[in-house]
């Protein structure tokens, strides 16, 4: 039965979203945006009036989202005050719980995504680490979890690089993650090293081994987003591709290497930004995909300074290097739990199978803490 601290709890966050989400401000905006849009000269120009649009349903969606909030706030209310007067059930009582709670929830995780950056699309790399053959299978269990969750999620998944392992699985997997809601907003949670442990297939003493590999994922910048690149410090190499593409693919030296003697601005560190692209057999192609990840990669480094000026580093943050691991898979005691928030569960299989929305809402969840 649903407890009356439950009941205050719901309360008490719907009117805190009211507040911090500004719902009366945003109507108000709504309505002048909307008039825009009834301009007798609106579409004439089509882009400035898709942008319009845009914007209106932008605001939209935070009112409509409160308004769901609020509505199931009070039937829940509503329900206990019935209760009182046994005209409604425990179980009615508590399914009126579960409407409100997970409205509120879906309208806190949203507001975790107001970023400029989240509603990009992303680009998603997986390196396999130290272990050989275990580390190279490890990584593409890890590349068909993120392809099947983002196929559930209504995105679209295109490899742009991937390196075979040297006797099964990939060393290195590229992915651009396309379409749908926030695909970055939501992936950003999955950058850091992955720890598999399982007893091996690959071992013939069958002993238990402990495997790594590494998630960045950066957003993919389009040219609405102005990236400086020095081209003094491009350089190219071509190579021939292997794997999947037929005999062209061996002949042709279509695969493209580009190298970016990347300088930080602010610290003076310098780096090789390497970035290999086999996507399709158009070298020129390529060249323009390799560009437009390297703008990507130079955008979210300037994204990632901003944030720990702002955050100076939020206690507890860990770099993406070995021996720092966000998440454990350990398949022997069916559990995966992510050492950031603490959130586990035992359905190994579902989580392999792309389900891991409980791990991506409990770190987004966690930043708004």
């Amino acid at each position: 039965m649903t407890t009356q601290d439950q009941l205050k709890d719901i309360l008490t966050r719907a009117d805190d979203l009211h507040r911090y989400l500004e719902i009366d401000k945003k109507q108000v905006e709504f309505e002048e945006e909307t008039l825009r849009t009834q301009a007798p000269d609106f579409w004439e120009d089509v882009e400035r009036a898709q942008a319009q649009m845009k914007k209106v349903k932008g605001i939209e969606k935070w009112i409509v989202g409160y308004k769901d909030v609020r509505m199931y706030a009070d039937e829940l209310q509503l329900a206990f005050d019935f209760y009182k007067d046994e005209m409604v059930t425990e179980e009615e009582v508590d399914e009126a719980y579960h409407k409100a709670i997970t409205a509120i929830e879906n309208l806190e995780l949203m507001n975790m995504l107001g970023q400029e950056e989240d509603s990009m699309d992303c680009v998603l790399k997986i390196n396999s680490g130290a272990g050989g053959t275990e580390s190279q299978d490890w990584a593409s269990m890890l590349m068909r979890m993120y392809m099947r969750w983002a196929e559930a999620n209504g995105h679209t998944v295109s490899i742009t690089n991937l390196q075979d392992g040297d006797e099964a699985g990939i060393k290195q997997v590229t992915m651009d993650i396309k379409g749908g809601d926030y695909p970055y907003g939501y992936l950003k949670s999955e950058s850091g090293v992955h720890r598999l442990v399982r007893v091996s297939p690959f071992n013939a003493q069958g002993k238990r081994m402990t495997s790594f590999a590494s998630v960045f994922v950066t957003p993919l910048v389009d040219d609405t987003i102005t990236v400086e690149v020095d081209m003094a410090k491009v350089s190219w190499d071509t190579f021939r591709s292997s794997g999947a593409g037929g005999q062209n693919v061996n002949k042709v030296e279509s695969g493209v290497r580009l190298r970016y003697q990347f300088k930080d601005p602010y610290t003076g560190e310098e780096e090789e930004i390497l970035i290999e692209n086999t996507e399709t057999r158009d070298q020129p192609k390529n060249r323009e995909n390799a560009m437009r990840h390297l703008r990507s990669i130079l955008y979210d480094k300037e994204m990632k300074h901003r944030m720990e000026e702002q955050a100076k580093v939020e206690a507890g943050k860990k770099k993406i290097e070995w021996g720092s691991q966000i998440r454990s898979y350990v398949f022997d005691d069916r559990r995966v739990k992510d050492h950031r928030t603490n959130f586990q569960t035992s359905d190994v299989d579902a989580v392999m199978d792309g389900k891991i929305d409980g791990f991506i809402k409990a770190y987004l969840m966690s930043q708004n803490e």
